[in-house]
């Protein structure tokens, strides 16, 4: 028993019910702020009731604007085909950091380039971006690509290179090929831990999302915050935080079922 035992083993409903504390506190102090702001200034925008915000949301997911369409629903694609189209080149940022990791002359030509592009910060180079690629789609994906593919590839090249070379030299001893050793026997070893850390990543990349689209945008979720920011409209502005959070959370959530269900192994390994 006790937070600072080593030994305890909180049960499931104690696991739930000390998951939820938090969420607890925070619900009841936001409660308590909005609450007295309102009985000293009924029209007080910056901390709207809870009802406002029902309210506000109804009206982006589930009222047509002016152009007839649902303004939730819409941003909420646009910035999804965005962030899905840049997750789908960290696929090169894996390979490559899987190639630098075995082979060394992978190593020595992109080692030293991706410790220094690694440094660059993403967010100085959306100026540069917007002027070599315009203010279209093709910057804003750039934006989160480059964001995180560095610290994929260094991340999947480490993992790489702490795989025993007892291993690749039993595989090349049994006659695999040097693509059978990096693909069939390196690959599968360390994918998980690296989509954990793409996992961990999703964090950046909407952060770099909402960057680009606060920036340049007509349509997306980081557009809309800064549009209705100019009117003081918290009741659209939280409950917006509140829908990018849940679906970070519900692809991080989805991300770590699919690698405790096809990495299984790794999972009966640890324990």
């Amino acid at each position: 028993m006790g937070f600072f035992n080593l030994l305890a083993k909180p049960g499931p409903k104690m696991s739930w019910g000390l998951g939820l504390c938090l969420f607890l506190l925070a619900l009841i102090a936001y409660v308590a702020v909005a609450e007295s702001r309102h009985r000293e200034n009924p029209d007080d925008k910056v901390v709207p009731t809870f009802a406002k915000m029902v309210d506000g949301f109804y009206s982006v997911a589930f009222e047509k604007d002016r152009n007839e369409e649902y303004r939730l629903w819409v941003d909420t694609w646009a910035s999804f085909k965005r962030v899905g189209i840049a997750a789908l080149f960290l696929i090169f940022a894996v390979l490559l950091g899987l190639h630098m990791g075995l082979f060394p002359y992978w190593e020595s030509l992109f080692l030293k380039f991706m410790l220094f592009f690694d440094k660059v910060p993403a967010l100085a180079l959306l100026p540069i971006l917007f002027i070599a690629f315009g203010l279209g789609e093709t910057s804003k994906i750039a934006l989160i690509t480059i964001g995180v593919f560095p610290t994929i590839t260094l991340d999947t090249y480490l993992r790489a290179k702490n795989i025993a070379g007892e291993q690749i030299m039993k595989g090349l001893t049994l006659g695999a090929t040097h693509a059978e050793i990096a693909y069939r026997i390196v690959l599968p070893q360390i994918l998980p831990d690296v989509l954990d850390t793409i996992r961990l990543n999703f964090k950046a990349m909407i952060l770099f999302l909402i960057a680009a689209e606060a920036v340049s945008s007509d349509v997306g979720l980081g557009y809309r915050i800064f549009l209705v920011r100019r009117y003081l409209a918290m009741d659209i502005i939280i409950p917006y935080v509140i829908w990018i959070s849940l679906l970070a959370f519900l692809a991080d959530a989805g991300l770590r079922w699919f690698i405790q269900k096809k990495f299984r192994w790794r999972m009966q390994g640890a324990g």
